[in-house]
């Protein structure tokens, strides 16, 4: 049926975003990479909104979805980094430290698909977040400029792959009901970037994601307090 294919055709307009963004790599295209993320975004996004609509979820549509995200959000965003690494590396094996996104990405969907626990909320920084910060660096980010040193690019490859695979709680933005007691963090999160997009533009994007790690750290730290 037309509309058990649905969700998978979504998905795998997903995987082939990030096949046209790896494209995009390595034509030094790092500008139009990140569009084709936003794009994997969005349909990695509808496909499961379309899946539980329309009520035709199914084991092959979950391991597809996992297979189109070690694409768009695990090999896509290791050639930005490897292309942002590597006209600044002091060695030619620098770059390839990069490739630890990729790596890191895998093992955290894998872990995902077995996870029971991850209903609500996510165990280690999702992909999506992940490839959003780093294929905004060069949008925001000039050649040059202190982002775009070496040791501050490879410090960001290891710190971001580590979160991927590390034991904190993300939130996740799955509304149960859209009453403000139940979704308070979620809420104010989404009106912090609003307003983070309309007073700084393409320059909020990494600003965003941060600030999405420190709210669920911090408020992962308070709920253990209590």
């Amino acid at each position: 049926m037309i509309r058990k294919s649905i969700p998978n055709f979504l998905t795998c307009c997903n995987l082939v975003c990030g096949c046209f963004g790896i494209v995009a790599c390595l034509e030094n295209w790092t500008t139009p990479a990140a569009y084709f993320v936003w794009a994997a975004a969005v349909f990695d996004f509808f496909d499961g909104f379309a899946a539980r609509w329309l009520k035709v979820n199914s084991p092959i549509g979950k391991e597809l979805d996992s297979l189109a995200d070690v694409i768009s959000f695990g090999v896509l965003p290791a050639m930005v980094m490897y292309k942002m690494i590597q006209p600044v590396a002091s060695g030619t094996w620098v770059p390839y430290v990069a490739f630890m996104i990729a790596a890191f990405a895998s093992l955290r969907l894998a872990i995902f698909n077995v996870d029971e626990t991850q209903s609500d909320s996510f165990k280690g920084l999702n992909t999506p977040s992940n490839t959003l910060f780093i294929t905004s660096l060069p949008l925001v980010f000039a050649p040059g400029s202190w982002v775009r040193h070496e040791m501050v690019l490879v410090l960001i490859t290891i710190i971001f792959s580590l979160l991927m695979v590390s034991h904190f709680r993300f939130f996740a933005f799955k509304f149960k009901s859209y009453r403000w007691e139940d979704n308070r963090l979620r809420f104010t999160f989404l009106l912090a970037c609003v307003l983070l997009l309309i007073a700084f533009q393409l320059a909020a994007l990494p600003l965003i994601i941060l600030m999405y790690v420190a709210a669920s750290l911090v408020g992962g730290a308070l709920k253990m307090k209590m």
